[in-house]
């Protein structure tokens, strides 16, 4: 293997698209499998959310008798059906699934490739901490996934099925609609929780400093409402619920930047 310091910048573009091509290797093979298992990915994972069986549905429904309140959350059903209306759209959906879910699985395999590519450039013992980060990032990645399958996804299926402008409109959901409801609702968390670790690289490298997270951080719980809003139905108790993990997130954001850029202070002076 070639000394990274004597590398070329075609050299290092070299070695860049073998990581990514490896990387693209991971997904496919697990889209594969996905694609395969066809009937669990679909009948339990992405259509789970329009049985009032699911797990969130049955918790908030129990809640709300409790607590006494008329809910949605506990209907027999959903009130729309999802069908489809092109001919190529049942096996877009499958190959599209297959390929979301793929990198979903493959994450850590593409972090570790992404570390790799970047770690000839780290100190020797930020390399030693590899494992951790490929760890706590794929972590935060699944957490975020989870929160967006098992919360943002119910809660906008709930608010959306349910909602009516008048009584002679049927809800007939498009296949390529639902999906892309449940997919993006689940991908887009998973990213947002990354927050931590992209707060700790853009510290690492003086984009990023604690007074300044502290500084913006009143327009950053308006930019966290705003997203909450954004991807929740408009309804306060879900953009809560959504808000609220972003809102720790940031603040563990500003903690995480306070040790990075006194590290790098450390290591100035010494």
């Amino acid at each position: 293997m070639k000394n990274p310091n004597n590398m070329s910048f075609l050299e290092h573009l070299e070695e860049l698209r073998w990581h990514i091509i490896r990387s693209l290797i991971s997904v496919v093979l697990c889209a594969f499998i996905c694609f395969i298992f066809k009937d669990f990915i679909f009948d339990t994972v992405i259509f789970g959310p329009k049985k009032m069986s699911f797990p969130t549905y049955k918790f908030l429904c129990k809640a709300s008798n409790l607590i006494g309140v008329e809910t949605t959350f506990c209907l027999s059903e959903f009130p729309f059906i999802i069908q489809n209306r092109t001919m190529t759209g049942q096996f877009s959906a499958h190959v599209m699934t297959s390929l979301i879910s793929g990198f979903i699985i493959s994450f850590p395999y593409v972090l570790f490739e992404f570390w790799k590519f970047i770690s000839p450039g780290l100190l020797k013992n930020e390399k030693v901490k590899s494992k951790v980060f490929i760890f706590i990032s794929s972590l935060l990645f699944f957490v975020g996934v989870l929160f967006g399958y098992y919360i943002v996804t119910p809660l906008s299926i709930n608010f959306l099925a349910t909602y009516q402008v008048s009584d002679l409109v049927l809800n007939e959901i498009d296949l390529a609609s639902y999906i892309s409801l449940v997919r993006s609702s689940a991908v887009a968390s998973g990213i947002i929780f990354e927050l931590p670790i992209i707060i700790y690289f853009l510290s690492k490298i003086g984009l990023v400093t604690p007074e300044g997270l502290i500084k913006y951080r009143k327009f950053a719980l308006v930019g966290v409402l705003v997203l909450a809003a954004l991807i929740t139905p408009p309804d306060i108790a879900s953009q809560i619920i959504v808000a609220i993990p972003i809102v720790i997130l940031y603040q563990v954001s500003i903690f995480i930047s306070k040790i990075v850029v006194k590290r790098n202070h450390n290591e100035i002076r010494s």
